[in-house]
């Protein structure tokens, strides 16, 4: 059977008709998207096609997740706009360029190597809606001007926005018209359900055709710059330029592995293999340093264009390989005539796209505002910042929020419930205010030992200032996940109150961690003979330290109280 599954997954490794037809659909898309988001980015439009040839055949072969799509995304188009302009780059310098997406990719391999690919984890959902939400508006703000014809003086996201409809009145005509024309198009080829798919490349086809035809004078992509019917360029990076780019690269990278991070799961593997998100972030870094010679952007895996990849039959990685070399061989026969694609039909495509972007996180802006304030809090901060700042300080103000969130959530987590002894089992109820005495009391510690939690559980811990023949059983099973130095200050404090007071204690569940921890905070000395590790069973360990604190109380108890001699 398992010879038979291998030889299965053989099979799928090779290259099949559908993954032919769908690489054709994917490479066709990627030559009105890509051209979109180098636009939007600043960068010249040829510079968003080959971003979509060498990366994703690289991506393609490297990826755990074999239908994945490595290319350039609107978040990363912009990023590295915000960075190359924060480095005082230039966007038209082809070495310096060249010199980002290497050290994004250089960044991607190492986060890949190091393992981190748990790390987008800590990227709450409620920051990465603002994120998006942002990014929507970003590339609305950026195609003002190919959309309307006007071009707003404001240099604030939404400053534009603003202006340009405060200045209804000189828009040019023919532009608005070609803009409404796309989305209309878009609109009502998306109510045919088998073209809904195709919507974004029929409506820019038909439209191009239209406004060649009726002889438009608008602006189309050749007044911006030519499209050559070449092969990638060959571009050596600007070594020079990498100091100033080190800290933004990072951000590009974390923007297009956030991105990522959840094509995995939406995506599953056809061959049933198991997907690797550190390896996923490997690939796309080696993808990135090989783009990077050949007239690339920095690249990322793009749900949109996985999305048109499966929906065209992709069955493996050939597909996403296919991609890339179809694009190449499509420049190359029709490269000149992309080149007479109206600007106002770009801008008319990347408005629908920054729509579909806010439409699709609208039920989880719901979820954010829903769920608590602070998450809605996290959520306007990230939108705020992305709208405002620079996107490579908005990424780290996002990743930030999220690692204060988990903080804040994690301090929640601990508290402690009392174990009650019942005669056909145990019972949960709240930790007791006062320890009672004359028996022994079961606490379960629940939380990680994280630092944040340990003040304010220190606090529910039971008043032992009055008690007498008083035994206790602290339990750490399925706790302790990350003890802290806090927890074993905190700990050996309680230990001195306990023993000063003559509690019997012994802890239980503890796993080896902790042990160690206690081990070099010198309170195990204090707990000599008093420690129970994990146990199989899940009370087994209660069990056993229950008994041995009652076998020592009934020890005292005789050693306290001796019965009276005989006469």
């Amino acid at each position: 059977m398992q010879r038979t599954g291998r030889l299965v997954s053989r099979r799928r490794t090779r290259p099949t008709g559908r993954d032919v037809v769908s690489g054709f659909v994917t490479g066709l898309f990627s030559i009105p998207e890509g051209m979109a988001y180098a636009t939007v980015g600043g960068f010249a439009a040829p510079m968003g096609l080959w971003s979509g040839a060498v990366p994703t055949i690289v991506g393609a072969f490297f990826s755990r997740t074999v239908l994945m799509v490595t290319t350039l995304t609107s978040a990363i188009a912009l990023s590295a706009k915000s960075v190359m302009t924060d480095a005082g780059l230039d966007a038209g310098d082809l070495g310096s360029v060249a010199a980002l997406t290497v050290a994004v990719g250089l960044w991607m391999v190492l986060l890949g190597v190091l393992k981190l690919g748990s790390v987008m984890s800590f990227v709450s959902t409620a920051v990465m809606t603002g994120f998006t939400a942002g990014i929507a508006v970003q590339i609305v703000a950026g195609v003002v001007e190919d959309a309307t014809g006007y071009a707003p003086q404001s240099s604030n996201t939404v400053g534009k926005l603003v202006e340009a409809v405060a200045h209804v009145g000189a828009w040019d005509g023919p532009t608005v018209a070609v803009t409404a024309a796309t989305v209309a198009a878009w609109a009502g080829l998306g109510l045919v359900r088998r073209l809904r798919k195709m919507a974004t490349l029929v409506s820019l086809l038909v439209v191009t055709v239209v406004v060649a035809v009726a002889g438009f004078d608008v602006e189309s992509v050749d007044d911006i710059a030519a499209i050559p019917r070449s092969l990638p360029p060959f571009t050596l990076p600007d070594l020079g330029s990498l100091p100033a780019l080190v800290t933004g690269s990072l951000a590009i990278a974390l923007v297009a592995l956030a991105q990522a991070a959840g094509i995995g799961a939406a995506v599953p593997n056809p061959d049933g293999t198991r997907t690797d998100v550190s390896r996923d972030f490997t690939a796309q870094g080696v993808a990135n340093v090989a783009g990077g010679f050949f007239g690339a952007l920095p690249t990322g895996g793009s749900l949109s264009r996985t999305g048109v990849a499966t929906s065209g039959g992709a069955q493996t990685r050939w597909a996403g390989i296919f991609a890339g070399v179809w694009l190449i061989l499509l420049v190359l026969a029709l490269g000149p005539l992309a080149g007479a694609i109206p600007m106002a039909v770009i801008g008319g495509l990347l408005i629908v796209i920054g729509g579909e972007l806010i439409r699709g996180r609208w039920d989880d802006v719901r979820l954010v505002v829903r769920t608590s304030w602070q998450s809605a809090a996290a959520m306007a901060v990230t939108f705020a910042a992305t709208t405002q700042l620079p996107l490579q300080v908005a990424i780290f103000i996002g990743a930030g929020l999220s690692i204060v969130l988990y903080a804040v959530q994690s301090a929640r987590r601990g508290r402690l419930v009392e174990l009650v002894r019942l005669d056909d089992g145990w019972t949960l109820a709240d930790a007791p205010a006062v320890l009672p005495n004359e028996r022994t009391t079961v606490l379960h510690y629940l939380g990680s030992g994280y630092f944040a939690e340990v003040n304010r559980v220190e606090e529910e811990w039971p008043d032992v200032s009055a008690v007498h023949d008083a035994g206790l059983v602290v339990s750490f099973r399925g706790s302790m996940g990350i003890p802290s130095s806090t927890f074993i200050k905190s700990f050996d404090r309680l230990l001195d109150r306990w023993h000063e007071h003559g509690v019997e204690v012994v802890v239980c569940g503890v796993p080896d961690d902790l042990r160690r921890q206690l081990e070099r905070g010198g309170a195990t000395t204090r707990l000599q003979d008093s420690v129970v590790g994990e146990s199989d069973l899940l009370l087994g360990s209660v069990r056993e330290a229950y008994d041995l604190v009652e076998e020592r109380r009934r020890k005292r108890a005789a050693r306290d109280h001796p019965p009276p001699e005989d006469p």
